[in-house]
């Protein structure tokens, strides 16, 4: 892959605003100054502990200890190498990136396979539209069936890119191969059958999709990355998944189907207080409810819910509302979707209507429009009412062992929550709902959780893994490299002044700081902003990035470093020291014992180390 300039590297750090990075993935808010603050993308937290400073142009999480910039975060989030998460800022932020000499930035062979991909989705996405407003056959059957039909407004179908494959399946292997994607792109994108060893020819290009509409499905960051193809009267009878009506993309280097959600991407950027997340079952469901200005709907693609899922929401808000449809299948989905919720800190409710026996979100809000969201919450039902409903729908009428087995089954519910403030009010509604006394479903709760504890200590225990060791923090090379990057006129005299012998590079910080000390002392320091070539593994970086963020406000910060230069001396002059006075103390008869050269070599090392420290300091 060519090199990219350093120059156009730093130009794009000082272009790129961190925060517009980050707030792609993680909600942001301010925290005081320059910092914000949301929940960390890289670990599951409930409080907030992930910080960005956009003056510095530096993230750090407190909790898992993740740090960077702008360029890392990208790489991190989105698993790209260092040339990739570059050239997809550029790509973002509009900034042209600029290639080494001769390298002559990326051919098409040469570009990133999962960039390449995600390009040749938005192409594939524009064809299928561009196919859907063709007066033609395929494009006015489609018109008709979307708008009379499924009765949704053309504007709808051009927002997401709605549009047909044609029945054929030829015109978007066309398509592509006439805008020269590479070869893996083709065989690794999900949308065509090719046969291993077969050569990529329009003739080998098999549509996976034919006569299908087409529902584009983006990722968080608004990325198209795989397709939803709903079945229509144009589906040939020789589709090998013709009895489906819906099919998704295959799972693909840019697609894994439990790590993302149905229109998370427009949704995120409009939940907040009082307008919770609103999870439907299918994507026409989140359609109709965006289409009626329900701006927060979402929905899984095609399976059950997943942890992952959930904890990707609860980076945006901790509220969600679930509207399933009223039937069998809807109910199991709600129920199996609830533990997790819980776990995952969100607070719960389930919309419901009442006098529907049965209840179809895209149905309701077609006939009703947007006053029906309003009339089915007035009916809503927190998490614990809506399971003792679904376990014991009459309770007045139950018996007292239909009772018990109904509790048995919530304290499974309950106990995924891991606040204990949560599960005494839920205890409370459990009580009410299922009419039991408290005080004897508190105490079978409590014996639930002991025989679950009982259990998991019976199961045989993981196999140790080797202890990580713990990143050092309290060295002077620590201290030392802290004053070199936050209080960069320090370096050349710290150069200067301390030998290469002093420092112990046996640690991340040691190393670091005698690599850039070498930087300072050669006169090729590119700042603290341009150290790419300089960190050598993820590890460096984020002791970097750590240092940064956490720069300390200090008064004299040459005095600190002549401490820290003290520390060095110390550490490297004392135990000789020590040595010469233990061999004064105890000569061996045996040895080459030179009491001269000793008492020399003592009065040196005593003289050296009472000499006071100063730095040459340089403008």
């Amino acid at each position: 892959m060519p090199a990219i300039k350093p120059t156009c590297v730093r130009d794009l750090k000082l272009r790129v605003n961190l925060a517009d990075v980050v707030s792609r993935v993680v909600t942001l808010r301010k925290a005081g100054g320059a910092r914000l603050k949301g929940l960390c993308p890289f670990h599951n937290e409930k409080t907030p502990s992930f910080n960005v400073d956009t003056d510095k142009g530096i993230f750090k999480c407190f909790g898992c200890g993740k740090a960077g910039d702008a360029i890392s975060f990208v790489r991190e989030t989105e698993q790209l190498s260092f040339t990739e998460a570059v050239e997809a800022l550029g790509q973002r932020f509009n900034i042209p990136i600029e290639y080494e000499e001769g390298s002559g930035g990326p051919s098409r062979e040469e570009r990133s396979l999962r960039q390449e991909i995600y390009d040749l989705h938005e192409q594939a996405a524009e064809h299928f539209h561009q196919a859907f407003k063709a007066s033609d056959p395929t494009g006015d059957f489609m018109r008709k069936l979307w708008c009379e039909q499924r009765r949704f407004p053309l504007e709808l179908a051009d927002e997401f890119k709605i549009g047909p494959a044609d029945a054929t399946g030829s015109g978007l292997g066309a398509f592509l191969m006439r805008k020269k994607f590479s070869e893996d792109a083709l065989r690794q994108c999900g949308l065509f059958f090719i046969y291993d060893n077969a050569e990529i020819t329009l003739h080998s290009l098999r549509s996976r999709f034919r006569g299908r509409l087409m529902i584009p499905i983006r990722d968080h960051q608004g990325r198209v990355v795989a397709f939803t193809a709903r079945q229509t009267d144009l589906t040939p009878e020789d589709d090998p998944a013709k009895d489906a009506k819906y099919v998704n993309s295959p799972e693909t280097p840019i697609f894994t189907k439990g790590n993302l959600l149905f229109n998370l991407d427009r949704a995120r950027s409009n939940v907040g207080d009082g307008k919770p997340f609103v999870i439907v079952e299918g994507q026409l469901d989140a359609l109709r409810c965006w289409s009626v200005g329900l701006k927060t709907a979402i929905a899984p693609q095609g399976t059950s819910i997943t942890e992952g899922q959930l904890v990707l929401l609860r980076r945006y808000h901790t509220q969600i509302e679930c509207f399933f449809d009223s039937d069998s299948a809807g109910q199991k989905a709600a129920l199996r979707f609830l533990p997790m919720a819980l776990k995952a800190g969100l607070e719960v409710r389930f919309l419901t209507l009442a006098g529907a026996s049965k209840l179809d979100p895209d149905l309701l809000f077609l006939e009703r429009g947007l006053p029906a969201y309003d009339e089915v919450r007035r009916g809503a039902q927190s998490a614990m009412a809506f399971a003792c409903h679904a376990t014991l729908p009459d309770p007045a009428n139950a018996t007292s062992e239909h009772k018990t087995r109904a509790a048995q089954s919530i304290y499974e519910l309950i106990s995924a929550a891991e606040s204990q403030v949560a599960r005494s009010q839920f205890l409370s509604e459990v009580a009410i709902h299922l009419r039991l006394p408290l005080a004897a479903l508190a105490a079978d709760f409590q014996t639930a959780l002991n025989r679950q504890s009982r259990q998991a200590a019976a199961r045989p225990a993981p196999p140790a893994s080797a202890p990580i060791p713990a990143l050092t923090t309290d060295t002077a090379e620590h201290h030392l490299l802290m004053l070199c990057l936050n209080h960069e006129q320090l370096g050349r005299p710290l150069a200067a002044a301390i030998p290469h012998a002093w420092i112990d590079t046996g640690h991340i910080a040691g190393a670091l700081l005698n690599r850039v000390l070498a930087e300072f002392e050669q006169n090729s320091w590119p700042g603290r902003e341009h150290l790419d070539a300089l960190l050598e593994t993820p590890e460096e970086r984020t002791l970097v990035a750590t240092l940064i963020f956490n720069a300390l406000e200090l008064d004299d910060p040459a005095k600190v470093a002549a401490g820290g230069l003290q520390q060095l001396r110390a550490r490297a002059l004392e135990p000789r020291l020590r040595q010469i006075e233990l061999a004064l103390a105890n000569p061996q008869p045996d040895s080459d014992f030179d009491p001269i050269s000793l008492l020399k070599e003592r009065l040196e090392l005593q003289r050296q180390l009472r000499l006071p420290i100063t730095l040459n300091l340089v403008g």
